[in-house]
């Protein structure tokens, strides 16, 4: 299943995908199953009824609408670093052996097609993109066997840096979290249409049509199932937490000369079966 969270004007609503096309319902209407944060905590079985509800409503005009975060407000937003080998090494860093774990906070994101804003304080933006993990089912001391059984889905996110805040502190979080500089979207998507643990997926960056990033979800030190688990030792994982796992090699501040994002840029994260996040590049007025 590939649900879609949206807004047309004022009016939120969601949609799933029914063959080539969305249908969908508005949170006023009749039979309307509830946001995405309220279904995963409800279950495997009230995503699938949801599904079928949202089928009943009308065909989704995607170029009348604005694309939200898959979750507006999840519960945590944990973010991985270094968990490409290239990347670890292009950015001057060892391989890791434990995963370098920070936070976004939600007001950080944005949706798919809505503008990555590039601050007056910085020009270094820079481009990260991610595949990242929804908790569907709660849990603390997660086996890595059982790990999966806790994903609910997948989406995207460009995990998009402002790489001099960055390491002004030695904590990335402040670099991490700045406003509108996390697209995540365009889509949800169940466990049951990928490959388990998102696994063997293209993961690839574009900047104005150029490749910047190609790898593979495979390539990831510490996969979904090692991220659940290790997560789950610190704290009860819940419905609607948020994993964004970690960039591959590419990124803009690794190259010579670097290569910064920068007003009327469009960026685009392209995960295969998870479709496409594009966002286009803006200056903070």
């Amino acid at each position: 299943m590939r649900f879609l969270n949206f807004k047309q004007g004022s009016q939120p609503g969601m949609a799933v995908a029914d063959g080539a096309q969305f249908r969908g319902l508005f949170s006023s209407d009749a039979g309307f199953p509830g946001d995405l944060q309220s279904l995963l905590a409800q279950g495997p079985q009230a995503l699938q009824e949801a599904a079928e509800a949202l089928r009943q409503g009308p065909v989704i005009d995607l170029d009348t609408i604005t694309y939200l975060p898959p979750l507006e407000n999840p519960g945590r937003i944990f973010c991985i670093g270094l968990n490409y080998v290239d990347h670890s090494v292009e950015s001057g860093f060892a391989v890791p052996t434990y995963p370098a774990i920070f936070s976004r906070f939600a007001a950080s994101m944005t949706g798919h097609g809505e503008p990555i804003v590039r601050p007056k304080v910085s020009t270094q933006l820079d481009y990260e993109g991610e595949l990242v993990a929804v908790i569907g089912k709660a849990g603390r001391y997660i086996t890595k066997e059982q790990a999966l059984d806790h994903v609910a889905g997948y989406s995207i996110c460009n995990d998009a840096s402002i790489r001099d805040y960055q390491f002004k502190s030695a904590q990335w979080t402040i670099g991490k979290n700045f406003d509108d500089t996390g697209p995540f979207g365009p889509h949800f998507v169940t466990s049951d249409e990928l490959p388990p643990g998102a696994a063997g997926l293209k993961i690839q960056t574009r900047l104005n049509g150029v490749v910047v990033q190609d790898a593979s979800t495979s390539s990831l030190i510490f996969d979904v199932a090692t991220l659940v688990s290790l997560l789950s030792e610190a704290v009860c994982l819940q419905p609607g937490d948020v994993i964004v796992t970690g960039t591959p090699s590419g990124v803009g501040l690794a190259r010579k000369p670097p290569l910064f994002m920068k007003h009327g840029d469009v960026c685009e994260v392209e995960i295969e079966g998870l479709g496409i996040l594009r966002n286009p590049v803006v200056d903070e007025q």
